[in-house]
């Protein structure tokens, strides 16, 4: 990358001056008024040298032109900033790489393995909201990781044991529910809830069950627990199809839980009893005490998480583990980290957790114990429906299949447009437009690079006239180092920003420019659009957007 060559140049530069140590940044300016790159060498410089930035960045340039190769002119601006301009060969030369396979692509994971768990949902309980964009998280970083180098090992757990699936047995037991598909499991729970809230004396009824289930010592309990395990798993899976998952392996509460419970319990010179508990006291490392084996002698999430670390160390050898989920789960994440680390300290640094933020309505954050919840799966459904209402005016030959396209991609863009941490205000309208800032406005970008294309396939190609870079051109060279940015941080949002800037240049140049004239296009504009299509779709790719053929 261009950019590469630039940093290796400056960093020379400020050897030859003595300043060897000085940490600088190369990255696009704000405007394209300022060239292609600018860096602020100049100004970390000036305090390492004790000179004056503008004077610092005066030398640099002369020190550096001609020779990077590929630009055209440096020079300095403001109080010591250095920009660069690419020459309009280099800009051409990029925008033929851009038609290229391997385009996008990164060296930065080059010869890692990285595990990415994330969805995680809750066998008994629906898909909800955050499953969704645990989802949408997870395989984008899971796509951007493999962009860069990684082999992705894709990973889901799922709490297929606990108080939720404890209450909604207890209420299938005792209401003749009958389990025909995660709908009824979820409404027994949800159910079972609201009971134990108004009467909490059934509450050691439940407890009783949550023992039996997890040792199977009840054939009844058993029965009722295999077919509602079951449905949710099967129904669970016709979801990730449609939002394009494929896992690689399932870890499952079940099997977690015996293996933390035993940790603890070996470990002794970690936890301690606690009022008939065993627990991890955190305050000596700044976190909180959090209990991993309670009272009924059953292991508790914590002590199920440090089971899943243990599986998955088993199943697979990896450089690092990733795991997406809500960010109202960062401090209980950083208690189980620190009791993990204590019993392997080897594995320092190789888990990590990505937090999510919440979507919200008009009404405000849901929660699935009322019922009132509107889920992960119902949310799409709605948005498929809408789009399908959009499309009638249109003579489109697969309505169902490109309207669930366009569902996922108004979702998935919706969660992914900015840093993964941060909450979401959720507006359906706004979701499925396509006049800016969405997944279908990008989508529509894409179909319409694409019959452009078509359209030009029968066209004459003749030579363009003399001309420098367009913006569009400009914008293209960035993908590859946005893709890297996204892989190194672990934020797709980069590369969903990015699209969108790139489809409006897109869509502005074919608002004000014929590419296909008397039946003739440019070889330039040819090119650009190539590698505007190759982009955009490389791009919806590592997002984990669906690309529909039409629109």
């Amino acid at each position: 990358m261009i950019r590469e060559n630039i940093e290796k140049a400056v960093k020379e530069a400020l050897g030859a001056f003595g300043a060897t140590d000085v940490s600088f940044v190369v990255e696009r300016p704000g405007s394209f008024e300022h060239g292609d790159y600018a860096t602020n060498a100049a100004l970390a410089a000036g305090k390492f040298l004790k000179k004056n930035p503008k004077e610092v960045a005066e030398l640099l340039t002369k020190e550096l032109q001609g020779k990077i190769e590929g630009v055209e002119k440096i020079e300095t601006a403001g109080a010591g900033f250095i920009n660069f301009t690419l020459a309009g060969t280099a800009v051409k030369n990029i925008v033929h790489e851009a038609h290229e396979k391997e385009w996008g692509s990164n060296d930065l994971y080059k010869n890692k393995t990285v595990m990415v768990e994330y969805t995680d949902p809750n066998p008994f309980k629906v898909f909800h909201i955050g499953h969704l964009m645990s989802n949408a998280i997870g395989e984008s970083i899971a796509r951007v990781l493999e962009q860069s180098g990684a082999k992705v090992i894709r990973a889901n757990y799922q709490g297929d044991v606990g108080p939720h699936v404890a209450k909604a047995i207890w209420r299938m037991k005792n209401s003749g529910i009958k389990i025909a598909d995660l709908q009824s499991s979820a409404k027994a729970y949800v159910e079972a809830t609201a009971i134990v809230e108004d009467n909490p004396e059934v509450q050691p009824q439940i407890d009783e069950i949550n023992k039996k289930i997890y040792d199977r010592s009840d054939p009844e309990i058993n029965a009722l627990y295999d077919s509602g395990r079951k449905a949710s798993l099967e129904h669970f899976e016709e979801l990730y199809k449609t939002l394009g998952t494929k896992f690689d392996c399932y870890f499952f509460e079940s099997e977690s839980g015996p293996i933390g419970l035993e940790v603890v319990k070996k470990h002794t010179e970690v936890f301690e009893e606690s009022e008939g508990a065993i627990i991890f006291r955190g305050e000596n490392q700044g976190l909180h005490t959090r209990v991993f084996i309670n009272k009924l002698g059953l292991p508790t999430y914590e002590a199920k998480d440090l089971g899943l670390a243990e599986l998955k160390k088993e199943k697979a050898r990896f450089d690092s583990s990733i795991t997406i989920t809500a960010s109202e789960q960062t401090e209980y994440f950083k208690v189980v980290m620190a009791a993990l680390i204590q019993i392997h300290p080897e594995w320092k640094g190789q888990f990590t957790h990505v937090s999510h933020g919440m979507m919200r309505f008009a009404e405000g954050k849901m929660s699935s114990r009322k019922g009132n919840v509107i889920t992960g799966e119902s949310l799409l459904m709605d948005l498929k429906d809408a789009a399908k209402e959009k499309m009638k005016e249109r003579k489109i030959e697969d309505t169902e299949k490109i309207a669930e396209q366009v569902a996922v991609g108004a979702i998935k863009y919706s969660v992914l447009r900015q840093a993964s941490g941060k909450d979401i205000i959720f507006d359906q309208e706004k979701s499925l437009s396509v006049e800016g800032d969405s997944g279908p406005y990008v989508q529509y970008a894409l179909v319409r690079a694409r019959a452009l294309l078509r359209n030009a396939a029968s066209a004459k190609i003749v030579p363009p006239q003399p001309a420098g870079p367009m913006p569009v051109e400009r914008l293209i060279i960035y993908f590859p180092e946005v893709v890297e940015r996204a892989a190194n941080e672990l934020e797709p949002h980069y590369v969903t920003t990015y699209l969108t800037e790139l489809a409006a240049a897109f869509n502005s140049w074919y608002a004000s420019e014929r590419m296909i004239v008397d039946g003739t296009i440019t070889s330039r504009s040819l090119a650009v659009v190539k590698a505007i299509e190759n982009t955009l779709a490389k791009g919806l790719q590592v997002l984990g957007i669906p690309a529909p053929e039409e629109m």
